[in-house]
């Protein structure tokens, strides 16, 4: 599972949407929401826009692998859709704050890469909320004020990467995707195989009994 967090403005959903465009076998986990669909939005692709009642009522019947409440609105991870992808032997990837990041970890910490996205200035930051201008001031002024908390907790992260340029930023996730990918402890069926291997090439030079220190 992962998990990449920023404070809003960071380019954490740019870096995501592509991500997901070049790893075809990464899958995104996507969250449900009490707040208002923005107009760029489509419902059931970035968010699924439920109501707060249906929401607590899947929290109460413990159908969320996470939530959190984000300036006054709900967010939270439904949990079937990742199990089935995880039992599939897909990768997800989440886009979530830090209070959903800290669930994942009490819930299943050694399946968890989390990457913390940084802007690379405050002044670059603010202005990227206002480019968006998909939020009033009041709702930028409130993410702004959130961001001064979120990003204490940077050292909670595996791994963080600063966005000042795009392509770079890209780049750092993705080989930090493919790097995690092939660590020892994520790969169960490697120690079979190399056995297998060791087996066959004692076969192959008639050595059966060679010990492991000789070999």
């Amino acid at each position: 599972m992962l998990v990449l967090s920023s404070p809003s403005g960071a380019g954490k959903s740019t870096i995501a949407r592509n991500l997901l465009g070049q790893e075809t076998s990464l899958s995104l986990s996507i969250s449900v929401t009490t707040r208002p669909r923005r107009t760029s939005e489509i419902d059931g692709v970035h968010y699924h826009f439920i109501s707060r009642e249906k929401f607590e009522l899947m929290r109460d019947r413990e159908e969320l692998l996470e939530w959190a409440e984000v300036h006054g609105n709900y967010y939270g991870t439904p949990r079937d859709p990742v199990e089935q992808a995880l039992r599939s032997g897909r990768d997800v990837l989440f886009d979530i704050d830090i209070q959903g990041t800290f669930q994942l970890y009490e819930r299943m910490r050694e399946d968890v890469v989390s990457i913390f996205i940084l802007p690379p200035s405050i002044a670059e930051m603010k202005s990227r909320l206002h480019r968006r201008a998909e939020d009033a001031d009041d709702v930028i002024l409130r993410r702004l004020k959130t961001a001064v908390g979120e990003m204490r907790h940077w050292s909670e992260y595996d791994y963080v990467v600063v966005n000042d340029d795009l392509s770079r930023a890209f780049l750092a996730v993705q080989s930090i995707l493919r790097a995690e990918r092939h660590r020892r402890s994520r790969s169960a069926a490697i120690g079979p195989f190399i056995d297998g291997m060791v087996d066959d090439l004692r076969r192959e030079l008639g050595e059966a009994g060679v010990s492991d220190a000789e070999g």
